[in-house]
């Protein structure tokens, strides 16, 4: 069992800026995969953004250009830095890692991030 601990949500002002972070507890060589998914009431979870293990990135049209997402080897944490934040972002944000053997998905307990003036 893979537990992950998120941090960093919270309340923000349009065109401002958050820091989310992931911590797996799982070795970085049996990590697939590590990204961001969020979720509004009533709608699907979507995929914000990801980073398998070859290194190449993957964004949702809405963020790219806004949101970076990056990862820490050494800690098995993967982080999604978020600037211009607009009001339709606000969401409730996971953490979705896939582990290695059998491409498990574990998630995030989520973490409310919104955007309001």
């Amino acid at each position: 069992q893979v537990q992950l601990v998120e941090s960093g949500g919270g309340l923000v002002q349009p065109g401002g800026s958050l820091r989310l972070s992931c911590a797996a507890s799982a070795s970085i060589f049996s990590i697939a995969a590590m990204g961001w998914y969020r979720q509004t009431p009533g709608k699907q979870r979507e995929l914000v953004a990801a980073m398998p293990s070859g290194g190449f990135t993957n964004y949702a049209d809405s963020v790219k250009g806004r949101f970076t997402i990056s990862r820490d080897n050494a800690k098995s944490t993967v982080y999604l830095q978020m600037n211009s934040l607009k009001s339709e972002d606000t969401a409730v944000y996971y953490c979705n890692v896939i582990v290695r053997p059998g491409n498990i998905n574990y998630w995030g307990q989520g973490t409310q991030v919104t955007v309001s003036s």
